[in-house]
C-alpha cells in the first residue's frame, strides 16, 4: 500500500536526454556493404538448397505398387466392367489404387471419371 501511495505522490521520473551520436558516411558505407553481402548469401543458399532439392530424389517416397498390390488394382478394374486399364500397370501408384478402393466401396462414377482424366483408365465402350 505504501509503495503504491509512494508512486502516486512522488516527483515525476526525470527525462534524461539521449545524446545523437553522429556516424560518418564511410561508416555507413561499411555498414550497407556489410548487409549487401548478408543479402546476397543468403540469397544464393537459398537457390542452392532449392537446385539440390529438387535433384534428390531420395527424399521423395516411392509411391510404385508391389506385385501383390498390382494385382489387386487389376482385379478391381475388371469389377468396373465399363473400364480397362489404359496406362502400364507399373505405373499405377497408391493413390490410384486407393481411388479404385474408394470406387468399390462407394459407387461413385467420379472417381473413376479422374482416373479416366488423369490417364491411369480408359472407357471400354470408345475403343
Amino acid at each position: 500500500m505504501k509503495g503504491i501511495l509512494d508512486k502516486l505522490f512522488s516527483p515525476a521520473p526525470k527525462i534524461t536526454k539521449h545524446e545523437v551520436k553522429s556516424i560518418s558516411h564511410a561508416e555507413v558505407e561499411a555498414l550497407v556493404e556489410a548487409k549487401f553481402r548478408e543479402h546476397a548469401a543468403t540469397i544464393e543458399k537459398t537457390v542452392t538448397q532449392q537446385v539440390t532439392a529438387n535433384q534428390s530424389p531420395i527424399d521423395k517416397e516411392d509411391y510404385s505398387l508391389t506385385p501383390k498390390q498390382i494385382e489387386f488394382a487389376l482385379s478391381l478394374i475388371e469389377k468396373t466392367r465399363e473400364y480397362e486399364l489404359a496406362a502400364d500397370a507399373a505405373k499405377l501408384t497408391v493413390k490410384d489404387l486407393n481411388k479404385l478402393i474408394a470406387f468399390n466401396r462407394y459407387k461413385n462414377k467420379g472417381i473413376l471419371v479422374n482416373l479416366v482424366k488423369k490417364g491411369v483408365l480408359r472407357n471400354k465402350k470408345l475403343f
